[in-house]
């Protein structure tokens, strides 16, 4: 009795043949009892899938937002994917939950807004009572409008912090250059600015110095005490709070701006080279020599 014939089985065939997964990359001989699903219109060892890998995928890609719509990254198709019905009441808590989502930055802003702007107010009522006396300061913020207190004490604050950062020691140290420069006799006046010629890199240096911005912040909000402490320290004669701390304020603003100015005077001062006459490097040569040999 002849053999019959065994069916050849194509290695090619029975690779087209078997699925992947094109989430997790697994096949049929990895995991068994997974279901497959063919959600699009891919073909090939692309159009097949696991059910809970997509499901995975869609939940990433949605990121919480089942309203977001998703597509295959193969062929384009959108999917269409069904809910169970939940009742009224999901359907109400669902809706809830997206606009709170949306809603919660807004509420996160109004709230940093609303503590920046009473830190203002409140700084700005500290600012009076502490310029012109607690006893005066309380007595003009109660017979002033509470709308001019609620826009004007936020702005003291503010004009603070742009007054510190005009630079006005470097439009001064530029006026003291120009004028040396000018009137040579301002050179025996001013010791520290008689080099007369500074090299544009260093001049542009002082005048481009960065803007650290909380060393402005600390400046700017700190001016007020100082001057109050200034003004007690140095006029305590003045005839009353206001006019005390005026003052002192003045006083610490252009003292310590021309020690700024000094200061950058010589940070960037250039000194003048010297040249050495023969007989003086001879000198030099001879006393070196006599130092060894001792």
């Amino acid at each position: 009795m002849a053999d019959e014939p065994h069916p050849v089985s194509n290695p090619v065939e029975d690779e087209e043949n078997k699925r992947y997964c094109w989430v997790c990359y697994a096949s049929d001989e990895d995991d068994e009892t997974a279901p497959w699903v063919k959600p699009c219109k891919c073909r090939g060892t692309t159009k097949w899938v696991h059910q809970s890998c997509l499901q995975r995928w869609v939940d990433e890609k949605q990121k919480g937002n089942s309203t977001v719509k998703v597509n295959c990254p193969q062929c384009g198709v959108e999917y269409f994917i069904a809910f169970p019905n939940m009742g009224q009441l999901m359907l109400f808590l669902d809706r809830v939950d997206a606009f709170i989502y949306k809603v919660c930055p807004f509420v996160a802003a109004g709230v940093v807004v609303g503590s920046i702007y009473w830190t203002a107010v409140t700084y700005g009522a500290i600012t009076v009572m502490q310029v012109v006396g607690y006893q005066e300061g309380m007595a003009l913020m109660e017979q002033a409008d509470p709308l001019v207190l609620l826009v004007g004490l936020p702005t003291i604050p503010i004009f603070l912090i742009l007054g510190k950062m005009v630079r006005w020691e470097d439009k001064v140290l530029r006026l003291i250059r120009m004028s040396v420069q000018r009137l040579p006799f301002l050179k025996y006046l001013l010791p520290a600015f008689r080099y007369e010629e500074l090299s544009d890199v260093s001049t542009t240096a002082v005048i481009s110095d960065p803007v650290n911005a909380t060393r402005v912040l600390c400046g700017a909000l700190s001016l007020p005490t100082l001057a109050t402490i200034v003004g007690r320290l140095f006029f305590p004669s003045a005839q009353d709070n206001l006019t005390r701390t005026l003052l002192g304020g003045a006083s610490f603003l252009v003292v310590k701006g021309l020690f700024k100015v000094y200061y950058k005077q010589q940070q960037h001062v250039e000194p003048v080279p010297t040249t050495l006459s023969p007989s003086s490097g001879f000198d030099m040569e001879q006393q070196y020599l006599q130092q060894h040999q001792q």
